[in-house]
């Protein structure tokens, strides 16, 4: 089961409401063998610019002062273009918006939201440990994975390993009695044949199998139709919503808060899950609330959100508590989701020795069998 978690805001290329400037441009950089920017040097940026804006230090000189501390070429390059910028009379958010690869678009909204409402620092510190959030549920989600598929692996290499270096020097014993071999042995003895005689050609025509469904799941139908599949298989359709509901509030629930409007955060939204369904269905409910319908409507009308969740926003909006009401269930489902994987990892961890030791143990006794017939037979 693969699972994307990309860094999916830092591509979103959606204007700002906050920002006025021109279609955002990057800074030129030496490229080279230069490591890659993302969500850590965010973080690490953020908390830095919040303490010095707490000190009482202004904008433009915390922004200086992080520029000849950061120790990446790109991202001293980044900081230092967002200094001059303001200097030049734009705004932080404007500023910001031009570095795409770094600031999403979730991120720029709500530093524009507070620039017009004054709270930038509290702003920022809610930036960070939404940042942190995502990136704690993200390590779960691959330490939950990261063993299953490490038996996986081993116990191929395993089974590789038994195929081409042992059992070829016992097919030539038991060539004697190949008719009274287990239907077993049989078998590992063709396998072990047809590896040592076509394993390159094999290995090459696996690898290639294995490039071609890259390349074809590049393509816009291949993709539409794999986030179609993980929103509809069961189990994982469960896993795959509650990943994305999680995400979604968190980042629908901090912008609402902060005062920015439910068609910027909506917009903005769009880039921060990966999936194409989950894309159209916030695109429906932009248009719900253009024409006024409201945002609890939209997600009462979709099959894609959970009854509990579509009543907890109903009660949000009525209320106008909407934002508060989307960060619990984020919490709520982060937790959920923590659990639920925590538990997938422990059934799967026996399942894979179970499936391993039963694979080994086959293959063993189809060795031991053999030996055990001619020993017979000698006596």
């Amino acid at each position: 089961m693969a699972i994307e978690w990309d860094d999916a805001e830092a591509a979103s290329s959606s204007t700002p409401a906050s920002a006025s400037a021109p279609a955002p441009k990057r800074a030129a950089f030496a490229f080279g063998g230069e490591a890659r920017i993302g969500s850590a040097d965010r973080v690490l940026f953020t908390e830095r610019l919040v303490l010095l804006l707490e000190t009482g230090v202004a904008l433009h000189d915390a922004l200086r002062a992080l520029h000849e501390q950061s120790d990446k070429p790109r991202l001293k390059a980044i900081i230092g273009q967002v200094a001059d910028d303001i200097v030049g009379g734009e705004r932080f958010s404007e500023a910001l918006a031009k570095h795409p690869e770094l600031f999403p678009s979730t991120y720029i909204n709500l530093i524009g939201a507070s620039e017009a409402g004054g709270f930038l620092p509290e702003v920022l510190e809610q930036l960070v440990d939404m940042d942190e959030k995502q990136e704690r549920l993200r390590s779960t989600i691959v330490s939950a994975l990261s063993y299953p598929g490490f038996l996986i692996v081993f116990s191929v290499l395993v089974v590789l390993f038994i195929l081409v270096v042992v059992f070829p020097k016992f097919s030539v014993m038991f060539g004697s009695i190949y008719a009274e071999l287990p239907f077993t042995t049989k078998i590992f003895i063709g396998a072990s044949n047809f590896l040592i005689q076509h394993g390159v050609v094999f290995g090459v025509l696996v690898l290639g199998l294995a490039g071609a469904a890259l390349v074809a799941l590049r393509r816009p139908d291949a993709r539409l139709w794999l986030d179609r599949a993980k929103l509809r298989l069961p189990y994982v359709k469960d896993i795959f919503i509650k990943i994305y509901l999680t995400r979604l509030m968190r980042v629908m629930g901090i912008s609402l808060e902060r005062g920015v409007t439910i068609l910027d955060t909506l917009g903005a939204c769009r880039n921060v899950i990966p999936n194409a369904e989950f894309q159209r269905f916030l695109g429906e409910l932009e248009v719900q609330v253009t024409e006024g319908r409201g945002i609890a409507a939209g997600f009462r009308d979709s099959p894609l959100i959970p009854s509990s969740v579509k009543q907890m926003i109903d009660t949000g909006e009525a209320t106008g508590s909407l934002g508060k009401v989307m960060a619990r269930v984020a919490d709520f489902y982060e937790r959920d989701l923590t659990r639920q994987l925590n538990r997938l990892a422990k059934m799967a961890e026996p399942v894979m020795l179970m499936v391993m030791g039963v694979l080994v143990g086959t293959i063993v006794t189809s060795i031991i069998l053999p030996i055990f017939k001619m020993s017979r037979a000698v006596h």
